[in-house]
Formats: C-alpha cells, structure tokens, sequence
C-alpha cells in the first residue's frame, strides 16, 4: 500500500493518464480521487461515469452529449460528461466493459481532446485528464479482441494496482480503527476496538469482498454490538468458525499463541491493550505479558507505539 501513495504522489500533479486495476472492493476510485485532489486540477470538477450501468446507446451520449432531436426522447441540448470535466478529471469506472464501437470514439476524444455532440457537427474542444479503473484484465481482453489495443495504451500511461485485501493483512488493525471512528461518528456509537478473539478472526479470513466488505462487516457489528467492544458474537456466521478462541481477558499463553500464529499486526494490538491495562507500566506489562522489560522496550520501538 505504502508503495502505491508513492506512486499516487508522484503521478498526480502529472497531466498523464493512470488505469487502476483490481478487484472490487480494493478501493480504485478512493485511488482516483486522490490522484485528482492532489493535483494541479483539485480546483477543477471531478466527473464520473460508470461504463458498466449504462447501456451503449446511452453511454455515448453520456460521455459526448447530444442535441436537441438526436434521437427519440432528445427533447433537449445535453452537455456530455467531457464537456462537464473540462479543465478537471474524467473518471472512466468499470472501463472494461464499453463497446468496441464507443472504444473508438473515445479514442479519438482522448487523443485529438475534442469530439462532436450526438446528432450534431459542432467540433468541440476540452481540457480533461482520463482517470481509469477496471476489476478486468485488459491485456486479455485485448488479446480477446474485445478491447482496443489502441486505447489501451492511452489509458494505461500509468497503471496502479490496489491489491486484495487478504494480501495486505497487516492493514487489518488500522483499516478497522479508521472505519470505527467513521462508523461511530454515522451511528452516534462509541466502540472502541474489537477483542482480540474478533481481531484474529478478522486476520484468518480471506475478505472475498476486500475492504469494501470489511467496513460493511464492521458497520453491522456497531449496529448489534450491545458494549464497547465488538466480539466474535457480533460478528456475522462465517467468522465464528475460523478461530477457537473465546472471548476471555487475555493471559500471557493466549498472547504467545495468537501473536505466532497472526501476524505482527496483532502481537502490535495485543501489547498496546497489555500497556493500556497497566496504565502503561511496563514493567507490569511484560511479566503480564511473559517477556522481559527489554523485549518489551524493543517491540515498543519496532511497532512505534506510543502513549496518547
């Protein structure tokens, strides 16, 4: 992740176009947006269109506009969503799956930035960045035929890829604290953190719907939890069978067992529940803990914990 706000950082104040890629859930368009509020056009308008929700027909006067006769039902002038991200961001979601026929016309509008209305003659002129994201891969689908080979390389001048979330566990302990003072915020709740039984639970499972589903599992659990802790009987059906631990307070056996068999993430939680317990005493902490003060002071330093 750390390696994707570099990218991020260095892209965004560069007029280039970027693809992010991955599969849904991972955050892509928390991605995009970010690209584009951290650059040069921040001021400018930040335009979505979701290529997948929209049938051809439909998507083409989405994206150029039409005129007023144009066809049945064009009652009206329209602007279409380029002419209304001019001087701004054009984000293209779910671009995988547009026609090859509006492929064509986007290509041209990307390249030339400039294109006509649907039903009119007028060649108009915008200043827009192209922002992609897509849960496809399109080096198959352009292997397939199905995606322009063209225009895959004029989105993909930059590309990002926003990993699975089972494959950045470690993130787990921190997504959970930012989506808890969210979600208590949303619910007028105050829970402060998740058992350490729920924790390890959260770090066994493979979150099939990455983070998106991670902070709607989170946000059922603020809405039933009736204390300030979340706990595995809070926590929805497939997540009771992936531990055997129970909630208990902890003991200096269940700390060794679940920081080896988690990650380091977790071993970080479980030594700052400890301090918090003793009021930050560390000697107290680490014979609790079932390690010396030494240790202690050093995996303090390592995981850069501190008193707030």
């Amino acid at each position: 992740m750390q390696e994707i706000y570099d990218i991020v950082s260095k892209v965004a104040d560069k007029n280039v176009n970027v693809l992010v890629y991955g599969e849904s859930g991972t955050g892509k368009e928390l991605i995009v947006r970010a690209i584009h509020y951290n650059s040069s056009r921040y001021n400018g308008p930040f335009v979505k269109v979701n290529c997948a929700a929209l049938p051809e027909n439909l998507l083409e006067s989405e994206l150029f506009g039409h005129e007023k006769g144009a066809f049945t039902g064009a009652t009206q002038q329209r602007l279409g969503r380029f002419e209304l991200a001019h001087k701004g961001t054009l984000f293209l979601d779910e671009i995988g799956e547009m026609s090859l026929k509006t492929q064509a016309k986007l290509l041209r509008a990307i390249q030339q930035q400039e294109f006509e209305r649907v039903g009119g003659s007028k060649t108009i002129k915008v200043d827009v960045r192209i922002l992609c994201a897509t849960n496809k891969d399109l080096r198959k689908a352009v292997a397939q035929g199905i995606f322009r080979e063209d225009l895959y390389y004029r989105l993909n001048v930059v590309s990002i890829n926003t990993p699975p979330l089972r494959n950045h566990k470690e993130d787990i302990p921190l997504l959970v604290n930012h989506f808890l003072k969210k979600i208590n915020e949303k619910f007028d709740r105050n829970i402060r953190k998740l058992t350490p039984a729920a924790l390890d639970a959260f770090m066994q499972y493979d979150w099939p719907g990455n983070v998106r589903e991670l902070e709607h599992i989170l946000e059922r659990s603020v809405i039933l939890c009736d204390e300030e802790v979340i706990g595995l009987k809070d926590l929805p059906g497939q997540f009771q069978y992936i531990t055997s631990h129970i909630d208990a307070p902890l003991d200096s056996s269940h700390f060794i067992t679940l920081a080896n068999k988690t990650t380091a993430a977790l071993e970080k939680q479980l030594i700052i529940e400890a301090l918090e317990r003793f009021s930050w005493n560390r000697t107290k902490t680490a014979e609790y803990l079932g390690i010396t003060r030494r240790t202690l002071f050093n995996k303090i330093k390592k995981y850069n914990i501190k008193n707030k």
